[in-house]
């Protein structure tokens, strides 16, 4: 399996290390004709006005749109999760709007209110070591998302079919259950 890391910005050696650990091949995605020859796609961590408009730049946004409907699968996390929602609290604008989702930027505060935690997932047997810096989280859903995760009452991962979105940064530990469970999916979705 060869999943892609979006390269414009975030940490993406870090999920090319923790696809290695699941099993799976990573690739560092910087032109959109790599998504040809991808089976998934993490849309990583950083800051997401600046990922938005570097995808607008680089016409990242039709291809990876393109690239979801198609049913292959995309993961994104923490800023990745703010760029795969159709819609941001206080934006007129989306930037991919490929999940039923709402989301709310910098949710758990400043740099300084980083924390980690460990979270039971829906469909995981363990608990994810999950990793919160200048974090987002999931406002709202639609009926046809479900909620994987949640910590202390507000939503922090979500699916919806081939899409999945967390809040966190799951590639910040040596914890690499949450890339297993895309990987899952991922081969869900060949199928």
């Amino acid at each position: 399996m060869k999943i892609g890391v979006l390269a414009l910005q975030g940490a993406v050696a870090e999920h090319i290390r923790m696809l290695g650990l699941a099993g799976a091949e990573g690739v560092i995605v910087k032109r959109t004709e790599q998504l040809e020859e991808l089976d998934g796609l993490i849309i990583p961590g950083g800051e997401s006005t600046t990922i938005g408009k570097l995808m607008r730049t680089y016409g990242f946004i039709d291809a990876i749109r393109d690239f979801a409907s198609e049913k292959k699968p995309v993961f994104g996390t923490c800023a990745g999760l703010i760029l795969v929602a159709k819609e941001i609290v206080g934006q007129e604008e989306a930037h991919l709007g490929l999940m039923d989702i709402k989301v709310a930027r910098n949710a758990f505060g400043r740099q300084r209110e980083s924390f980690e935690t460990d979270l039971p997932v829906a469909g995981m047997k363990d608990t994810v070591r999950a990793v919160f810096i200048r974090a987002p989280l999931i406002d709202s859903v639609s009926d046809n998302v479900d909620v994987l995760s949640m910590y202390n009452g507000q939503i922090v991962a979500a699916r919806q079919e081939h899409l999945l979105a967390a809040s966190f940064h799951p590639e910040l530990t040596d914890d690499y259950g949450f890339h297993s469970y895309f990987l899952d999916m991922v081969r869900q979705y060949r199928q």
